[in-house]
């Protein structure tokens, strides 16, 4: 092969001399072994890339044209007309950015001190000559850059520091009130609707940092953006799009700036559309200030956190701020407080342990004192790990799941130490075990009782959000139906042992005296919960193990199988199997099966397909009821006070999945049925082969992400294929 060699650059800047260094470099490398790398401290790896992409107009964000100026020439005290100021705050609107914005990098660069030298311009004598409508956008832009530094500290500390916002309020009140008479009463409106709108926003960061105030007046400002950015959509019409007051060269001064980032741009129905969503938003978390019960407002956290389109982090930071601030939640509760009301609502109805008196007690001999020392180890121990729970919720979805992969073993660790304590407060306290007619239920152990009870909770949204973030591949699905269904019966069996102690530990009241009508209320409230806990785990057992019979029947008759290349290159089941548990090896309960249980279990080799389908269609038939029966409880009942609505759209689409799941087996069962008959010239028996030789004609669909019933049910679509019918 000929060697080739590029012609020397056309470098035209004057002072430059090109060498050519190709032969050198080549010869420099062929020094090199195979495989080594040359590492210089002084050349970082970022330093390399950068190199590599250097005069790259599609990578090098530095790169100039020929005559290109590298910082913006654009006069920022040049006059606008009243439609173009109003055309660059509705594009300020779009983009909520600061990256791209020539005004907002005027008033930026120097840093401005103080409010005052927040303006285009520092001299005070050009200050002076400039545009008198000017301020109009001086004023928007100062609220903007309020209102991002405070979304930016609030997502970084979950909490704001208390500087000049109400100072930014005045000043933007001050401008919107000193619009003249020059300017037509349309666009003199606009302006002052836009104004208005910043106005708002500042409120309603502003009383969100005060703590301690009421829901109602948290939702004020909120109702008012979502009235006024109803107006914006009639005036972006009269609006004059200035797009030279944008610029992509302000991102140069980014600590990244490869590649280049273009300015992104959106419709302004969009980004009304995307506002509106945002406000309302903003008045819904307000609501989680009207507290209940703790069971509700964590039921309230989660649906508000799993509702479409997700809550941006700015209002899921706001959540998190309204729920847990200074350890004092919702701005008004103690964490003892709220701990104390989840353990009587769960475990301990009236329960000595938590009787506020008893800390009062002085005496050390004294067993009121001994219990009140230990649950105040107790209660310093688990409240962290307790107010972490509604933390998680705060975050997106992947998020959500990451963590409570972690949190599970601090409930696993959490429990053991609980279950100490339990033992010391059984003795103080002389409790006995309980016999039932089921056997030996051994001792109350209320504490460890209340962490297992939070700690299966956890792992069977972990498994459930491996669902809805589609992490499983298709062939999986039935060994993680399986597993749900294995932690959700875990749930059930457990709730039925705390309705025992309970149900023991009311006959006792009312056996003794003094059993008042609050100690009734008390005990029927946490009755309630336990029932509708236990159903919950019973919906999710049957329709688990349903689904889990429908897609080994599928994978049998070979109609499931796994995305990409087959056979799988790197991994075989039991590996797959140790990568989808692997947050669960380490729980010591309930424990993980081991593979080859775990392989007979979801297989059930000595089952035929159509006793599968039998039980797939009664289980699912069964969690449709149970949803039925659910989605009808009251919201007290059902522990959704102020959730209530999302919460039964929850259970709704359950059981319209579940609807579907029936569905798909009866389908499956007839083609199944129909394809035996076929093969044994119509007397129904199966083909000497085997179960598996059938074509019963279907072939499988899933649903795309988001786009079924429900996002933990995935529910196959068996469609019709070209070989349904066949010639004898």
């Amino acid at each position: 092969m000929q060697h080739y060699s590029p012609p020397p650059p056309h470098v035209t800047h004057p002072g430059v001399v090109a060498r050519e260094i190709t032969d050198k470099f080549a010869s420099a490398v062929k020094k090199l072994e195979p495989g080594e790398l040359v590492k210089d401290e002084n050349f970082t790896l970022f330093e390399a890339v950068s190199a590599l992409e250097i005069m790259d107009p599609k990578m090098d964000s530095g790169f100039l044209a020929e005559g290109e100026s590298l910082d913006e020439e654009y006069d920022v005290s040049r006059d606008l007309l009243p439609e173009e100021i109003l055309g660059i705050i509705d594009q300020l609107l779009c983009l909520e950015t600061l990256l791209t914005s020539v005004y907002v990098e005027a008033i930026l660069n120097p840093t401005p001190t103080e409010i005052t030298e927040a303006d285009f311009t520092r001299d005070p004598e050009l200050r002076d000559k400039q545009p008198k409508l000017l301020f109009i956008l001086r004023a928007y832009c100062v609220g903007l850059l309020k209102a991002c530094h405070f979304v930016n500290e609030l997502v970084k500390a979950e909490h704001y520091y208390e500087v000049s916002i109400r100072r930014s309020g005045r000043v933007l009140d001050s401008r919107s009130a000193d619009l003249t008479n020059e300017v037509p009463v349309d666009i003199s409106t606009a302006l002052d609707i836009r104004l208005e709108l910043r106005i708002a926003l500042l409120r309603a960061i502003d009383l969100m940092s005060m703590g301690n105030v009421n829901a109602d007046s948290l939702k004020t400002p909120w109702i008012q953006m979502r009235v006024l950015l109803d107006h914006f959509d009639k005036q972006h019409s009269i609006a004059k799009a200035v797009p030279e007051a944008f610029s992509t060269k302000l991102q140069r001064r980014l600590a990244s700036t490869m590649p280049p980032r273009p300015i992104v741009q959106t419709s302004f129905e969009e980004t009304t559309s995307h506002f509106k969503q945002l406000f309302q938003d903003g008045i819904d978390i307000t609501d989680v200030l009207k507290y209940s019960d703790p069971q509700s407002l964590l039921t309230f956290v989660a649906t508000f956190q799993a509702r479409k389109p997700q809550p941006l982090v700015f209002i899921r930071s706001l959540l998190q701020t309204l729920l847990i601030k200074d350890r004092v939640v919702l701005g008004t509760y103690d964490a003892r407080q709220i701990i104390d009301q989840d353990l009587a609502l769960t475990v301990l109805p009236w329960g000595k342990q938590i009787d506020p008196s008893y800390v009062n007690v002085e005496v050390p001999s004294d067993p009121r004192h001994q219990i009140a020392a230990q649950m105040a180890n107790f209660r310093a121990r688990v409240t962290e790990p307790y107010l972490d729970i509604f933390r998680i919720f705060c975050q997106n979805r992947c998020r959500v799941r990451r963590t409570l992969c972690h949190s599970i073993h601090e409930w696993d660790m959490l429990q053991a130490e609980v279950e100490e304590i339990d033992l010391l407060l059984q003795v103080t306290l002389d409790e006995r075990p309980l016999t039932t007619d089921r056997g030996d239920l051994g001792y109350r152990l209320p504490l460890s009782s209340w962490a297992y009870l939070y700690k299966l909770r956890q792992m069977e949204w972990i498994v459930q959000l491996g669902f809805e973030l589609a992490i499983y591949q298709p062939d999986e699905l039935a060994g993680m139906y399986w597993y749900l269904n294995y932690l959700a019966k875990t749930r059930a069996q457990h709730g039925d042992r705390i309705k025992a102690f309970t149900s023991r530990a009311l006959s006792q009241e009312r056996q003794a005296g003094g059993y008042t009508a609050a100690r009734d209320r008390e005990y029927m409230h946490s009755l309630s919960y336990i029932r509708a806990t236990m159903l919950d785990a019973a919906c999710t057992w049957e329709f688990a193990d349903g689904l889990c019979c429908l897609y080994t029947t599928l994978q049998r008759l070979g109609l499931v199988r796994p995305f990409g290349p087959q056979p799988r290159p790197y991994s075989d089941d039991e590996r797959r199997y140790r990568i989808r548990t692997r947050p669960f090896v380490a729980i010591a309960l309930p424990q993980l099966p081991m593979f080859d249980e775990f392989t007979r279990a979801v297989s059930q080799p000595e089952t035929g397909i159509p006793d599968l389908l039998k039980y797939a269609g009664s289980a699912i038939a069964g969690a449709r009821k149970g949803y039925e029966a659910l989605a009808k409880l009251p919201d007290q009942q059902a522990f959704c006070v102020r959730s209530g609505d999302r919460w039964r759209a929850d259970v709704n689409g359950c059981q319209k999945a579940a609807i579907a799941a029936g569905v798909a087996v009866t389908q499956l069962a007839k083609a199944f049925d129909v394809a035996a008959g076929i093969v044994d010239g119509g007397e129904g028996e199966l083909a000497a082969e085997g179960e598996e030789s059938l074509d019963v004609g279907l072939r499988v669909e899933f649903p795309e992400p988001g786009k079924g019933y429900h996002d933990w049910w995935i529910v196959p679509r068996l469609i019709p294929t070209s070989s349904e019918k066949k010639s004898t």
